[in-house]
């Protein structure tokens, strides 16, 4: 098992993390969303995480795919993690139906190249 911690390996983990908040959300309603404690910190949670992953990708990598905007999702990251009491739910679930998957297909093919 080849256990490097290069740019493979990141969108490795960062697809886990998106394939996790696809199945948990599927589709699931703006109003289940925010009813469900468990789900939003779960959904906050992997988001996050795929923030911090970002972070750990080269610089060069980064460059080659820049059609990614890696600075806004790092950026989002700060807002959930600075203002947390203070998330706004509409913002989460439109991320949720709109980027994750966008990102999913990106990184998706990327990893299959």
């Amino acid at each position: 098992m080849d256990n490097t911690k290069d740019d493979k390996y990141y969108i490795n983990i960062i697809l886990e993390d998106i394939h996790k908040i696809l199945k948990y959300t599927g589709n699931i309603s703006y109003e289940e969303f925010i009813e469900d404690d468990q789900l939003i910190d779960a959904i906050l949670f992997r988001l996050i995480q795929i923030s911090e992953n970002i972070k750990k990708l080269s610089a060069s990598f980064k460059n080659e795919y820049n059609n990614i905007s890696w600075n806004d999702i790092i950026g989002f990251r700060n807002r959930i993690v600075h203002d947390y009491g203070k998330t706004d739910y509409t913002i989460v679930y439109e991320v949720i139906l709109n980027d994750i998957p966008k990102l999913n297909d990106v990184l998706s093919s990327i990893i299959l190249s």
